[in-house]
């Protein structure tokens, strides 16, 4: 352990989660809280949540003061103009300035620029291969023949992915044993996440555009794991090394030029993202739990107050990440349209061995901090074209499904229509219906399928929801949004594609899954 990392984990200065913890109390913005922590509701009949601002004086008012009634949650009325959002701050600072290294990376943090530069060693050396043209640059682009094959490499890696991509860690935990606090403890979900990143990098090769907008996202989003410019050379060299172990014979001098060539472009990609992005946001935010409400025994609505204003479109997706799980993040949709008071409010499901899932159902409070990567994702409804909608949420998929619905009625639905299948296994999960019914009774626009794939009941459709899109015909000339079980989406997908739905019309972030 270096001094640096001793020196912050000796600070008097400790980060927990949690009813009058640092992570709370610290945090700019946030209102003092009361030493009583408020009653978690978690009952299966909810009240409706308030509107309004979640205060400490308003968390427990006066004995004398009548407690107002609480606001049922509508969709309000189209605003004659958007709420206002105030502009990103031009400098960011730490978040607790005797932990840097902890709340920060980036620029202007110094304990984590010297970290890496100091001790990023040697990179391992990749095996012999015959000796590659003198004349041919590593920094050009890369070629049609390039392209061709770092595809070829990878379908040969493809069915050993997983020693792959497990010596790929071990070469990087090896020679660079102080990049391993980025990492979570287990490391499946990771290993994983990297052959799908690289797979899309190799699919989307022969498209600039899409390359380019893939690789920005993915720079953006690796500043919430503290990677920095200076990573990105080593986990290079490691990463053409454990290549040229598992392609065996098929690794030559040209394979190896069109993967450091390929890796280069990559890199540059990601680093200028990651750049960029730090001169006006963070590489996370802090945000407090503020209500926990049970909609069923396994799924949470949780409703949270980040530090400072959160940018993000209705659809869209962040990453989190819980104090119970350091460096697990999971990915959970936002569940309404940007509000005026800046809260956020999430849908989470407890699935089977899902450690981030089971957290923040059964054991978040009110008073936790959590931590969210920048927003991200494709579902977004493009309101000047004003095309038709088929939208599609599955279980907790509903989720973004409902923001999309209520971001179209804040801007007018301008004679477009939309149609909601709403899918679950049995008639008690499907926790959002009543209120999609509302919205659906104020605006003749919006019609609501409900679908179990269980059991029967009247006013809901048998089946499966992919199969319930089918019966209704064709759905050409709509853009089409999904959201829920991987498999759901795929058969959805196809599905639509059948019923005249052009694939660049469908919208998902199954990828980020």
């Amino acid at each position: 352990m270096g001094t640096r990392q001793i020196a912050v984990k000796t600070a008097s200065l400790r980060v927990r989660a949690g009813r009058g913890s640092v992570a709370v109390a610290a945090v700019p913005g946030l209102p003092p809280i009361d030493p009583e922590p408020p009653v978690r509701v978690a009952s299966a009949e909810p009240k409706p949540l308030a509107l309004g601002p979640v205060t400490a004086a308003a968390a427990a008012p006066p004995p004398e003061a009548p407690e107002p009634p609480a606001a049922t949650l509508v969709i309000p009325a189209k605003p004659d103009h958007p709420p206002a959002v105030p502009p990103p701050a031009p400098v960011i600072e730490p978040l607790f300035a005797r932990a840097p290294g902890l709340n920060w990376a980036g620029p202007g943090d110094h304990w984590s620029r010297a970290w890496a530069m100091d001790t990023l060693g040697e990179a391992p050396a990749v095996q012999a291969a015959p000796a590659a043209d003198p004349g041919v640059a590593v920094d050009q682009p890369p070629t049609e023949r390039d392209i061709e094959l770092i595809r070829a490499t990878l379908a040969v890696v493809e069915p050993l992915a997983d020693r792959a991509t497990a010596h790929f860690y071990a070469l990087i935990f090896v020679h660079h044993p102080e990049v391993r606090a980025l990492f979570p403890a287990a490391m499946d979900v990771q290993r994983d996440r990297l052959f799908r990143s690289l797979l899309m990098a190799a699919r989307s090769a022969d498209d600039p555009a899409g390359l380019t907008e893939y690789l920005t996202r993915l720079g953006q989003g690796h500043r919430k794991y503290g990677t920095l410019t200076g990573h990105y050379a080593p986990v290079g060299e490691c990463l053409v090394a454990a290549l040229a172990k598992y392609c065996g014979s098929r690794w030559d001098a040209d394979t190896e030029l069109a993967w450091r060539r390929v890796y280069r472009l990559i890199a540059t990609v990601m680093t200028d993202a990651a750049e960029a992005a730090a001169k006006s946001s963070p590489p996370w935010w802090q945000a407090e739990v503020v209500e926990h409400r049970l909609r069923t025994p396994e799924i949470a609505v949780l409703t949270l107050r980040p530090d400072q204003a959160y940018p993000y479109r209705a659809g869209q997706y962040t990453t989190l990440e819980t104090p119970w799980w350091p460096r697990v993040w999971r990915h959970f949709s936002f569940a309404t349209a940007p509000r005026p008071d800046g809260l956020l409010t999430l849908h989470v499901k407890a699935v089977q061995a899902g450690w981030v899932s089971n957290a923040l159902v059964n054991r978040a409070a009110p008073g936790d901090v959590l931590r969210l990567g920048p927003a991200a994702g494709t579902m977004r409804v493009d309101h000047d074209r004003g095309a038709d909608l088929v939208c599609v949420g599955g279980g907790t998929g509903i989720a973004p499904i409902a923001a999309l619905v209520e971001e179209v009625a804040e801007h007018g639905a301008a004679g477009r229509s939309v149609d909601v299948f709403y899918g679950a296994r049995r008639q008690e999960e499907l926790y959002e219906l009543e209120a999609l019914r509302r919205v659906a009774g104020r605006n003749p626009w919006l019609t609501v399928h409900p679908v179990v794939s269980e059991q029967q009941a009247v006013g809901l459709q048998a089946g499966e929801l992919p199969d319930a899109v089918s019966r209704y015909g064709s759905w050409a000339g709509r853009d089409a949004f999904l959201s829920g079980p991987p498999a759901m989406v795929r058969r959805a997908k196809q599905a639509l594609t059948r019923a005249g739905v052009t694939a660049d019309r469908v919208h998902h972030d199954l990828e980020a899954l």
